[in-house]
């Protein structure tokens, strides 16, 4: 799907698109709002709400190698990933460095794979090298398209008949989607992600369906009571419920610990602790075992006092000196202007911060979002008792 098609499709409904981004010309963008959207972040708290996500990257993995071979290059267990099952994952470096982040899908003998659009042709790249004998085929599918929805009336009532959700359906299920119209094709399936907003509360449905029927499920979704919302709707919760967003949120240093991709298909996560090698599992497991992440991601409360925002990517400094990196940055309708940030683990909430970006802005780490590593971890407690001449 083209660009000019994506905003003149909604545009008598007044879709408003994003300011264009370094990069993105030769990409899907996609409605930044319609016209308001913090009611539509408060529609999404309180009822339901539709977000065109189809500026995401679809890959299609085919074949009967398909999950043993993509265990082996991945950081996460999938390779017996049940049928009409999700999950996180991440391929690294081999420094343990996250280099892309994907959710996967596993529907009747194909891995559905999608990412963030920029990286789906260098996601693709490599996976394709990396297939050797195996018998799996990766391919691009740029006729598929992502729809989510947000908030609690998703999960029953006519929405929720509408796409045959299955009832109490966990986190990382995946079901059929029913025909419309009598459509001969298969129109895709639904997964459960995990939620989002404050407190991480509402509920979060992704559809995978053909770009011939984004159209028609649209109207029907929008018609059985879902609220149309933009991105804007999307990362405001994401950021609320500290979802980070890969290239946007992580830089070219983040390793899975500080942005809390630690976690197994059954788990709010993208890196399972107990399967074999795979690269970067060393830094992985060394952090794990001995040590602790450099950086952590926080959710920032912004000066709200005037109109100017800081950009991804700029420095958060504490008394003159760099701290982090700021990631997304949005205005929630209740929290106001808020970030996401990676930060040192020494940067405590009542740390004053200055994102100093062309038009510095003062920031606090709201202290609800720091999340402690208090554990004991199982390699330094070996160490500590090989040096107190103990043994258990």
């Amino acid at each position: 799907m083209t660009a000019s098609r994506i905003l003149t499709r909604y545009s008598t409904q007044g879709a408003v698109p994003g300011p264009p981004q370094d990069g993105d010309d030769d990409l899907v963008r996609v409605a930044w709002h319609y016209g308001d959207p913090l009611g539509e972040q408060r529609t999404a708290e309180r009822s339901a709400a539709v977000v065109d996500r189809s500026d995401r990257a679809v890959i299609e993995l085919p074949g009967a190698d398909r999950l043993t071979w993509l265990h082996t290059i991945s950081s996460q267990h999938v390779e017996s990933l049940a049928d009409r099952t999700s999950a996180e994952n991440l391929s690294l470096d081999a420094n343990g460095r996250v280099e892309e982040h994907f959710v996967m899908t596993d529907v009747d003998g194909v891995t559905w794979v999608d990412c963030e659009g920029r990286r789906g042709p260098i996601l693709l790249d490599f996976l394709t090298k990396m297939v050797f004998w195996a018998k799996v085929e990766p391919a691009a599918r740029p006729d598929m398209s992502v729809l989510t929805l947000i908030g609690p009336d998703i999960l029953h009532g006519p929405i929720a008949d509408l796409i045959d959700l299955t009832p109490d359906a966990p986190i990382y299920t995946a079901g059929d989607l029913p025909e419309l119209h009598h459509e001969e094709e298969p129109l895709g399936f639904w997964r459960v992600m995990p939620p989002i907003g404050e407190g991480a509360r509402l509920p979060v449905i992704d559809l995978v369906i053909p770009e011939s029927a984004v159209e028609a499920w649209w109207t029907q979704l929008t018609d059985a009571g879902a609220r149309m919302a933009g991105g804007w709707t999307h990362d405001a919760l994401r950021v609320a419920a500290l979802r980070p967003r890969h290239g946007v949120d992580t830089d070219d240093r983040t390793i899975p610990q500080e942005v809390n991709w630690i976690g197994g298909p059954d788990e709010l996560g993208a890196v399972h602790l107990d399967k074999g090698c795979y690269r970067g599992q060393e830094t992985v497991a060394r952090v794990h075992n001995l040590g602790k992440a450099p950086r952590r991601l926080v959710l920032l409360h912004l000066d709200g006092s005037t109109d100017e925002r800081p950009s991804t990517g700029d420095p958060v400094k504490a008394g003159g000196r760099v701290v982090g990196r700021i990631g997304t940055v949005v205005d929630h309708y209740e929290l106001g202007p808020i970030a996401l940030a990676l930060v040192k683990r020494s940067v405590g909430p009542e740390v004053d911060l200055l994102v100093d970006g062309e038009r510095p802005v003062s920031a606090r780490i709201d202290p609800d979002s720091v999340r402690d590593d208090d554990r004991v971890q199982a390699g330094r407690a070996a160490i500590d008792r090989l040096r107190h001449g103990g043994v258990s």
